[in-house]
């Protein structure tokens, strides 16, 4: 590496590799440590979970070639190969915007998009917003690959993903999936028991809720039904009352009358005396 101190009045810094591509000629505005960490890796390499996070904090755009390096193909390794080529032979191109690579296996691509990429297959994943791209068709050519690349960097390309509130609600509902899954995976007892229990015991308390509303319900119901009896009782008896005193009535009625013949019958002997 060469740093070199240019006239005062410039006040500019200028740093080349090994490679003459690389070289960087700013004013003291621009920011020397952003250069720097966009390039510190390497234009090819070998990605994984952690060295992809830390592509991230470079800003640049990530195309990775998804093979299986446990079971080589020949579409694996062509697309392996152009990959490369690429990050070599349009490094001036695409150097500033693009990190190229490759990773093993697709769990971990899925993992991110939330769905799942077919081996072998290229992707180029926006780590700033969690957007990626897919190729509308199968990658067999340069010519396809370079296409592809510019089609996402002129924004032709369809971006799919992101870090929108829908996108956030369904990245809690699909890490909470695959939770449970992995567990069930691991150990199917263990999950039954972590996840039946609770399951279990919510059961138990809608169900205890339910009947104790449908017991207070039947207890109403039955003192409404008492509170009608005894009015209906109520009247009953009042109706029985009402009726004897009509019978009463009736039989001290004749009574009265012959009281009052007898009454009557003996007065007239005395009130002829008297005449």
């Amino acid at each position: 590496m060469v740093i070199a101190r240019l006239a005062p009045r410039t006040r500019a810094a200028l740093i080349c590799l090994k490679i003459p591509s690389l070289c960087f000629a700013e004013y003291e505005d621009a920011s020397l440590s952003s250069w720097v960490n966009k390039e510190r890796f390497q234009g090819y390499l070998q990605i994984d979970g952690f060295t992809l996070y830390e592509l991230g904090e470079t800003g640049k755009l990530v195309a990775i070639a998804i093979i299986d390096e446990k079971d080589p193909t020949e579409d694996s390794g062509r697309l392996k190969t152009l990959i490369q080529r690429v990050a070599k032979e349009y490094r001036e191109h695409f150097n500033r915007d693009f990190q190229f690579g490759h990773m093993d296996g697709n769990d971990y691509i899925n993992s991110l998009i939330m769905g799942e990429v077919t081996v072998p297959s290229v992707i180029i994943l926006n780590t700033s917003n969690e957007q990626y791209f897919l190729p509308g068709e199968p990658i067999e050519t340069m010519e396809q690959l370079v296409q592809f690349i510019n089609g996402v960097l002129n924004g032709s390309a369809q971006a799919n993903g992101g870090d929108g509130f829908i996108q956030r609600i369904k990245r809690v509902a699909f890490d909470a999936r695959s939770t449970i899954m992995s567990v069930f995976r691991s150990s199917p007892m263990l999950g039954c028991f972590l996840f039946g229990l609770p399951l279990g015991v919510i059961s138990l308390m809608c169900y205890g809720i339910c009947t104790a509303e449908s017991d207070d319900g039947s207890d109403d119901m039955d003192a409404l039904k008492r509170e009608g009896l005894s009015d209906e009782e109520e009247e009953d008896e009042e109706e029985e009352e009402d009726e004897e005193r009509q019978r009463t009535a009736e039989l001290e009625g004749p009574e009265d009358e012959e009281n009052e013949e007898d009454d009557a019958g003996e007065k007239d002997p005395e009130e002829k005396k008297t005449d």
